[in-house]
């Protein structure tokens, strides 16, 4: 004795349905011979004749009506089960809450939200300074974040290192370090500064600058759109992440720091139980990509 198969159960159905095994050979696109073939399949799994056959057409016997019966139940289950999976797949995946600091905002995290879009619906955005970015992710009030400094990572939470950001220095088209392709530090000791803060060490300029050196500080400007405004109008020079490069305006002339310590590392960071979630791993994958794709254009412009 055979056993049922989901073919033959799927031919049972439709000869009981159609009367006759020839236009149920049309409906499902079989041979007349292939439908009788698992006919013959079924019957020999339930040991009992399934149909009648007659000159006009044929009809379930007893056992037939039994088989057919089991087979709309175990069809239906299987016709479900499918349409459960359909609507998973054009279900709108959870919503992934991400936060990331002022310059990852400018391009890296957009392009990821855009590579994304087709399977991340929902992605709220929360702008703000590493700590306390690492804080929200620790307390579950965002899913992943985009930081600079993972020195003090608290507990539960794991770190995938993005890029070295290099630093640059904006300076204005007519500036005298305009056509230089990088500056040493020393270089730049004699001019006026405009930064997001006085305290050098929540500055960029405190990535490369030593006690030896009080910055000439012209404009204290927490605002991007203000710091460029200002340094085109030669008011001043700041420090610009390179990953800020593809937003910045074509009004700003970009110079290489020559110094080891004129980089700065960005990392993506989540909870230890969210690292195999597909909403995480998704966008982290996007993180990444874009993360090179940047890398590449800062590369071009500043040849």
């Amino acid at each position: 004795m055979g056993d049922f198969t989901i073919v033959g159960l799927r031919v049972v159905r439709e000869a009981a349905r159609c009367g006759s095994f020839s236009t149920a050979a049309e409906n499902l696109g079989y041979t007349q011979s292939a439908v009788s073939r698992q006919i013959a399949l079924m019957e020999q799994a339930a040991g009992k004749t399934l149909f009648e056959r007659h000159a006009r057409g044929v009809q379930p016997t007893e056992a037939g009506r039994i088989v057919l019966r089991h087979a709309e139940t175990v069809l239906g289950g299987l016709g479900a089960a499918r349409h459960d999976l359909d609507q998973l797949a054009a279900r709108p995946p959870a919503l992934l809450r991400v936060g990331a600091f002022s310059t990852a905002m400018a391009a890296l995290v957009p392009r990821a939200i855009a590579d994304t879009a087709a399977r991340l619906a929902r992605v709220p955005l929360r702008e703000g300074t590493s700590p306390l970015l690492l804080a929200a992710v620790a307390r579950g009030r965002l899913d992943l974040a985009v930081v600079t400094e993972t020195r003090t990572l608290p507990d539960d939470l794991e770190v995938e290192p993005l890029l070295d950001d290099p630093l640059l220095i904006a300076v204005a088209p007519d500036h005298t370090l305009a056509d230089r392709v990088s500056v040493t530090p020393a270089q730049l000791r004699g001019e006026r500064w405009i930064v997001g803060s006085t305290e050098l060490n929540s500055t960029l300029l405190g990535a490369f600058s030593d006690a030896t050196w009080e910055p000439d500080i012209a404009f204290v400007a927490r605002d991007w759109f203000a710091k460029l405004g200002l340094v085109a109008a030669g008011m001043g020079i700041t420090v610009v992440p390179s990953i800020a490069v593809p937003v910045l305006p074509p009004t700003i002339a970009l110079i290489r720091i020559d110094h080891p310590a004129a980089v700065r590392s960005t990392a993506v960071v989540y909870r230890s139980e969210a690292r195999d979630a597909e909403p995480t791993r998704t966008f982290t994958e996007a993180l990444r990509d874009g993360a090179a794709e940047l890398s590449a254009e800062v590369r071009q412009r500043l040849r």
